[in-house]
């Protein structure tokens, strides 16, 4: 399970944001995607907690201490694997879930929890840059309606 005093040598860091005059320049994204590293450091986070509450927390099961050692360990596509097994959109739910196995996680006990959310999108921006997961074009387009 990731590194056993992850929680104790790092904090918790967010994502950074744009400011609001980058953001009125585009309709993309507004916040920066991370690099492998702070994935790596704040998948270490994740506690050998016995019980992973997180997974209850979780309305679809993601096995995330799974996946957070996988980050970790530097396998991203088994973390990809895993992720894939209980999430069939997770470049959904890694942008728009509010979240709720990070308040379910144990280190949220005593310190700031792990950011299960970020870790997520991290392993399907990967499998997308890598080619792990295309897009699936429809098979036949129908002309457009209102």
């Amino acid at each position: 399970m990731a590194d056993p005093k992850g929680f104790l040598k790092h904090n918790r860091r967010e994502q950074e944001l744009q400011t609001p005059q980058q953001r009125l320049q585009h309709f993309q994204e507004f916040v920066e995607h991370t690099n492998a590293e702070h994935s790596q450091e704040q998948a270490s986070r994740c506690m050998d907690c016995g019980i992973p509450f997180c997974h209850s927390g979780c309305p679809l099961g993601n096995l995330i201490p799974d996946f957070n050692d996988a980050v970790y360990r530097e396998d991203w596509k088994r973390a990809f694997q895993l992720l894939s097994q209980t999430n069939n959109f997770p470049e959904f739910t890694g942008r728009i879930c509010p979240a709720p196995c990070e308040a379910s996680c144990v280190l949220g006990l005593h310190s700031e929890a792990v950011t299960i959310e970020q870790i997520e999108k991290s392993i399907i921006e990967t499998a997308f840059a890598q080619g792990w997961v295309k897009a699936q074009n429809p098979v036949k387009r129908r002309a457009p309606k209102v």
